[in-house]
């Protein structure tokens, strides 16, 4: 079994290592883009989970939210699941292990392109990998438990790091790969065209590993994954595959990334008792208008103060101008003022545990769902109520984590995030 590489560099900045890469047989499925998926926590559930598995009998789905009565027998369903694409040569493990440059394009002119690798794990005190959100515990169990059955890292985690200069080999050697034909190219249906390749010579690999230990790396997607990293980790004496986790590393200095809300979908509250309880602490507007005309509104609202976006009844109500009082008793004051003023802070501390006595790790009281069309149409659907965000800045996430300061969980959703099923890491190959 491979060992991982050595760790000359830990303790000091970014290790990332080369890795021999699980990638489909192109031959062996109907399309590269029927077998990707979104990552396992932005499928909107069931209808997108639905959708994916009916795309592909092979699509990546299966593996990282396989489907059954308990989660003992979901994880043995995915081991499973994996062996035999593996017996059969659906996947394949590449020849040579090496980096990958992977590309994001759309029709809007966003391009995005970064190295996926097999990074050190780390911890928090390191200052190596910042996290900037809080994780929910039941969801890294569930999530380690799948990659112990499964003893793969099923999809990457998004990291972002800033680049000193455009002279930096790390980005040369992505600008200069992204010249030559790539090992894959597809274009999803959310538009996005994928392009993956492969980096393989062992001065390049070397010179890159050289370039990115003066780095740290902001977890801009994928805290859960990393903490699970974290905890496998520390199940198994070092030196072994998993002091190592499969990450996406984005030099946001040439690549900024977008930053949008994670919404919340409050399962057993209607809009009606959610507004009424409102009464007196918060100022309430019905608005009559379409979503993108409401969101404009919230955006308005949030430049001045905390603002929220209720939906699920037909019609938006825009909830701002907190009474100062209720924010003085409910939101700890322990933390810096760019945190207590956070929208996910109030939202959390304030309404979800003082007003409406939500549980915020509860998934049958609450559901954190990233695009906005959804998160209101399921609200509507279900009689429950929606609570739309307004994005966060990046500097001021950055800003956070150097502090040393997380953020309330599912508090911001950067992007383009990488398509799962393009390229896995097996911990036994």
């Amino acid at each position: 079994m491979n060992t991982g590489p050595s760790q000359a560099t830990a303790g000091h900045g970014l290790d990332i290592t080369p890795f021999r890469g699980l990638r489909y047989d192109p031959d062996r499925v109907g399309s590269l883009a029927a077998v990707t998926s979104p990552p396992y926590d932005v499928v909107v559930r069931p209808d997108g989970l639905h959708h994916l598995e009916s795309a592909d009998p092979y699509n990546i789905v299966r593996l990282i939210l396989p489907q059954a009565e308990t989660p003992s027998a979901r994880n043995k369903q995915a081991a499973e699941t994996l062996r035999r694409w593996l017996s059969e040569g659906v996947l394949t493990a590449d020849a040579e292990p090496g980096l990958y440059v992977y590309e994001q394009r759309d029709g809007d002119g966003m391009l995005q392109r970064g190295l996926i690798g097999a990074l050190r794990v780390s911890d928090p005190e390191e200052g190596v990998v910042l996290p900037h959100e809080d994780v929910m515990p039941h969801v890294v169990a569930d999530r380690a438990a799948l990659m112990r059955a499964t003893s793969a890292n099923l999809e990457p985690l998004l990291l972002t790091y800033r680049g000193h200069d455009s002279t930096a080999f790390a980005s040369l050697l992505v600008e200069r790969t992204a010249e030559r034909p790539p090992l894959l190219s597809t274009t999803t249906e959310d538009g996005f065209c994928h392009r993956l390749w492969a980096v393989t010579d062992p001065a390049d690999v070397a010179a890159v590993r050289e370039d990115l230990a003066g780095h740290q790396a902001l977890i801009a997607d994928g805290h859960h994954r990393w903490a699970t990293y974290c905890r496998l980790r520390a199940e198994h004496p070092s030196p072994s595959p998993w002091d190592y986790g499969l990450v996406l590393l984005v030099d946001t200095a040439r690549y900024p990334l977008r930053v949008r809300a994670i919404h919340r979908l409050l399962h057993n509250l209607p809009v009606a008792d959610a507004l009424s309880a409102l009464e007196g602490l918060f100022r309430v507007r019905h608005l009559e208008v379409p979503l993108a005309q409401a969101l404009e509104a919230l955006a308005d609202a949030a430049c001045a103060g905390n603002a929220f976006l209720l939906a699920g009844d037909g019609a938006f109500h825009l909830v701002d101008r907190p009474d100062p009082d209720l924010l003085a008793r409910t939101v700890p004051a322990d933390r810096p003022a760019a945190w207590r003023t956070l929208d996910a802070t109030v939202l959390h501390a304030t309404l979800l545990e003082h007003v409406w006595g939500i549980p915020e790790d509860s998934p049958a009281h609450i559901a954190y769902i990233h695009d906005t069309v959804a998160t209101v149409e399921k609200a509507e659907r279900d009689g429950g109520t929606a609570v739309l965000l307004h994005p966060v800045r990046e500097e001021v996430v950055r800003d956070l984590a150097r502090q040393g300061v997380t953020m309330p969980r599912k508090s911001t959703s950067f992007g383009p995030k990488p398509a799962s099923g393009l390229v896995l890491r097996a911990l036994d190959v």
